[in-house]
């Protein structure tokens, strides 16, 4: 009888351990959607750069 307790209790944390990874999933899911849905309805952001873009080298001489 007392496995079949351990077990039950086992069993139990994995379904609240597999619930809370469910709903942190679904609260990423959303606040990822939220982020998408409010980049397409703001204007382009402008660039912070004022120049052309920059080569990792010096050139050679």
């Amino acid at each position: 009888m007392y496995g079949y307790e351990l077990h039950r209790l086992r069993s139990a944390d994995l379904r609240r351990e597999a619930d809370r990874a469910r709903m942190v999933r679904e609260a990423l899911r959303v606040r990822r959607a939220a982020r998408r849905s409010a980049a397409q309805k703001a204007p382009e952001a402008e660039s912070h750069s004022s120049g052309g873009r920059r080569h990792r080298f010096t050139p050679a001489a």
